[in-house]
Formats: C-alpha cells, sequence, structure tokens
C-alpha cells in the first residue's frame, strides 16, 4: 500500500475557510494556523493531516467553551 499525503496551496486552504491568502498568511505567521512545509522550487503547501488536526482542535475548543458558558 503506498502512503501518500495530500497538500493545499495557500489559494486552496483560503477557499477551504472562506478567507483570503493573507488570512492564511496571517494566521500562520501569528501561529493560529498550521505551519507549511516548503516542497522545493519556491512551493509552500500545507499537510490536509495537519489542517483536518487543526480543524479538530477548533471543533473542541468551541465545544469546550459552548459548556463553559
Amino acid at each position: 500500500m503506498k502512503n501518500t499525503t495530500s497538500f493545499l496551496k495557500d489559494t486552496e486552504a483560503a477557499i477551504r475557510y472562506g478567507v483570503s491568502r493573507p488570512t492564511i498568511w496571517r494566521w500562520t505567521k501569528n501561529g493560529k494556523f498550521p505551519k507549511p512545509v516548503k516542497l522545493g522550487g519556491g512551493s509552500t503547501r500545507w499537510r490536509c493531516s495537519d489542517l483536518e488536526a487543526w480543524e479538530q482542535l477548533q471543533i473542541q475548543n468551541i465545544a469546550s467553551s459552548n459548556t463553559n458558558s
């Protein structure tokens, strides 16, 4: 079985979260978003697995803030 990792461009991540490309980079710079990986040749991408883990963390944070209200 082949182990493949999927990656997203900044434009694709922006579409996924309904924000602009600069927002993705601002979140990354501020440590509020997973760090991208450099694939060479000027390509910077985000691992889909990192984004999915980040999404789960956001869901957990929302759920815990709702139970604390």
